[in-house]
């Protein structure tokens, strides 16, 4: 099977519907095959489900779509279970988060009870319910948005929800041209229902293993770990990356190269995604704000003053 091919092919086909986001589309693919989830940090209205549904449609996987408010309930994503009176007995009633692709939308309007459960699934790849344990099907994936913060309703996720995501991304509006397009796509039908599929769930959990034997060289693992050092001993960054951290960025730095048809890492696949696993794990300091430096700039800046290797090059 070449992958190759198919991984170009479910970039093109998912482009129809998202336009203008190679890029991102890329990010959210790579997450996937790395067995990650990924944190969209934007308004509404810019085609967070639309990009969630594409990617279903292209890949055979079951999505469910959640939104979430202050008076959603542990129970509500698990599921629970419900005496029958007619079976005598009680029947488990599974919650949305019982598929491949859970599209989690607005996350920090709800409370810290519910985004614990959802947590949990994240981190261990299953639920609790009554006492026993029902894994979620493989592959699994949670994409997960939240509103700028300070819109009505929101309060911060704590440190460790936020970590627990393997990038961060924002759509952003589309470009002008993009946008017109998008007006012509839908005057007539909706470009979702032309979408064919390209994976088969199973072929996916095939690339997912093959992700995890691209080849890190020990110079890259070096990088990596100065890279993390770097962001915690910097005076603009107040909390730096996590171990957990630098775990992410090895494992999209894999997928980086598997999307560059490669099987192996090299300085630029770690260049390249940086920004997305590093950006919303780490809290800039006061000073930094003070003088208005961006969190784009300091890592910018993490990055040309960290002494790369030359494998590859």
């Amino acid at each position: 099977m070449n992958y190759y091919t198919m991984i170009d092919q479910a970039l093109d086909e998912i482009k129809k519907v998202v336009l203008g986001k190679e890029d991102i589309i890329k990010k959210i693919m790579m997450a996937f095959f790395s067995k990650g989830h990924v944190l969209i940090e934007d308004i509404p209205g810019v085609g967070k489900t639309t990009l969630a549904l594409a990617f279903s449609k292209v890949m055979d996987l079951k999505v469910n779509r959640l939104q979430f408010t202050f008076d959603v309930l542990p129970s509500d994503i698990t599921g629970f279970n419900m005496y029958d009176q007619e079976k005598k007995q009680f029947v488990l009633h599974e919650g949305p988060i019982i598929c491949n692709l859970f599209l989690a939308d607005e996350i920090n309007r709800t409370s810290p009870k519910t985004q614990s459960a959802l947590l949990e699934v994240m981190e261990e790849n299953g639920v609790t319910i009554d006492g026993i344990r029902y894994q979620v099907p493989s592959p699994f994936c949670v994409i997960a948005t939240q509103n700028p913060i300070g819109s009505s309703g929101t309060q911060l996720l704590p440190e460790s929800q936020i970590d627990r995501f393997m990038i961060s991304i924002e759509l952003g509006y589309p470009d002008t041209e993009s946008e017109v397009q998008m007006l012509k796509d839908r005057h007539h039908y909706n470009p979702l229902d032309s979408l064919k599929l390209v994976f088969t769930q199973k072929q996916v959990v095939e690339i997912q293993e093959v992700v995890e034997t691209i080849f890190i060289h020990d110079d890259i693992y070096q990088y990596i770990a100065s890279l993390a050092k770097q962001t915690r001993n910097n005076e603009n960054i107040e909390v730096g990356m996590s171990p957990r951290g630098s775990i992410a960025l090895s494992k999209m730095a894999k997928a980086q190269a598997l999307m560059n048809h490669r099987d192996y890492v090299i300085p630029k696949d770690i260049e390249e995604v940086f920004f997305n696993v590093v950006a919303h794990r780490v809290i800039i300091s006061n000073k930094a704000k003070i003088n208005k430096r961006s969190i784009q700039d300091i890592i910018v800046e993490i990055l040309s003053t960290t002494k790369k290797p030359t494998i590859g090059e």
